[in-house]
């Protein structure tokens, strides 16, 4: 059950960050490749209730769907292979080294992670709900938090 909250928190955190990064770069990405841009007829992000989930190509789920599939192929591997030294969440994934190495040490960051991550979606809740109320992106409702203020 932990495990699970952890990679939730963990999705919730980057959705966060993702979501206004969409909003702000997709349209200009896009015209870089010359590529239809993947955002709503206002800008906002695709998704469930903004509709523009069409526009995107049925392969791209099949790629995260697989990548998904991977990484929990390889949690279970990771898990099998340290045994009782396995902790919850541990995916082996640490490149500025900031997870610590006792156990008591990884169990307060992973308290951490999670706060965070609940905290990142209730975020998300509210990025979804302004989008669908207001029907304008997170990034033109909010541009004091996603504009240069000078």
């Amino acid at each position: 059950m932990r495990e699970a909250e952890i990679k939730h928190a963990r999705l919730a955190m980057l959705a966060v960050v993702g979501w206004p990064l969409a909003e702000l770069w997709d349209s200009k990405i896009a015209a870089m490749f010359g590529l239809e841009s993947a955002l709503t007829s206002t800008g906002a992000s695709p998704s469930f209730l903004n509709g523009g989930l069409e526009k995107i190509e049925p392969e791209y789920w099949l790629i995260v769907g697989a990548i998904a599939a991977w990484f929990e192929l390889d949690s279970k591997e990771t898990q099998e292979k340290k045994g009782k030294d396995y902790v919850p969440g541990d995916c082996g994934f640490d490149p500025l080294g900031l997870f610590p190495e006792d156990k008591e040490g990884k169990f307060q960051m992973q308290v951490k992670e999670i706060k965070h991550g609940r905290i990142a979606m209730m975020a998300l809740l509210g990025f979804v709900a302004q989008e669908a109320l207001y029907r304008t992106p997170v990034t033109a409702e909010t541009p004091i938090f996603f504009q240069p203020i000078f």
